[in-house]
């Protein structure tokens, strides 16, 4: 993209300069005023000609040859150049929706219920559930200064918190879920979704590797911890930045996953008097 907006530059720059030059030598040679001579390179470059102006003699007719070998080529390419990156845009849109579709797909199946299970084995969760708790009036701001707020928080998943058993069982549950999201190459240009389906497909393969997850060493079970925090963290942040693309751009879907928030105790789907 930044290539391709320099490359236009370029072309622009050149054509502007080919107009200015253009427009200077024909008022020089054909002693045309300025507005008429720059109406001449246009219809020239722009190859209408109209015939109401035209070179008169062999120097009028030199400088035409060059407009039209410099300008024209010059004029297509910006012109193209402008329709390639209109294209390009709407097949980037095509593409988020996609991602965002698979996104939504992930938590649907998997995020919420993982951010529901991990969230209440957080020791440090009630520092920051307050500022999780996401509302109909939140803007895009306030979802900016709830990514910052993530950025130093801690999460503190720990020895005894978390029930390896069940977790293992629960993402043995999912691993097909997850393989077949990583297979859709769509998704690697998301970084940070990719960086967090990755984390999560590592803790599972971990797990599955332990035959007894509730009788591990000391120095294991950190180790998983460590995994388990990482794959946390990057979820948290992941599911404040979903929330924040569905309240910009889909109402209806935001609200029901408002009502579900994993970090509301007291969330439920069903609309209830007020």
């Amino acid at each position: 993209m930044a290539l391709s907006l320099s490359r236009m530059q370029s072309y622009l720059l050149l054509l502007v300069a080919i107009l200015l030059l253009g427009t200077f030598g024909v008022m020089v040679v054909e002693g045309l005023p300025a507005f008429d001579a720059f109406y001449f390179v246009i219809v020239t470059i722009a190859t209408v000609g109209y015939g109401d102006i035209s070179p008169s003699d062999v120097y009028g007719r030199a400088i035409t040859i060059l407009i039209i070998i410099a300008g024209v080529g010059t004029f297509v390419a910006v012109f193209a150049d402008i329709m390639e990156n209109l294209i390009s845009r709407e097949e980037r849109k095509s593409r988020r929706r996609k991602i965002n579709m698979i996104i939504g797909l992930f938590f649907s199946e998997f995020g919420t219920e993982m951010l529901r299970m991990l969230s209440s084995c957080d020791a440090c969760i009630e520092s920051i559930r307050k500022e999780l708790l996401i509302s109909a009036t939140w803007n895009s701001a306030d979802f900016e200064r709830l990514k910052n707020r993530l950025e130093n928080h801690e999460y503190c998943i720990e020895t005894g918190a978390v029930n390896l058993v069940e977790l293992k069982e629960t993402l043995s549950k999912k691993k097909e879920f997850l393989m077949l999201l990583l297979e859709n190459p769509v998704i690697f240009e998301h970084d940070s979704f990719t960086d967090t389906l990755q984390a999560f497909f590592h803790v599972t393969e971990e797990l599955t590797f332990r035959e007894d997850p509730s009788h591990l060493s000391p120095p294991d079970t950190a180790h998983l911890l460590n995994d388990i925090n990482r794959g946390y963290r990057l979820l948290v942040f992941e599911w404040v930045a979903y929330m924040g693309h569905l309240n910009e751009h889909y109402p209806f879907l935001f609200s029901l996953a408002m009502r579900t928030n994993p970090f509301d105790p007291e969330a439920h789907a069903e609309i209830r008097d007020q």
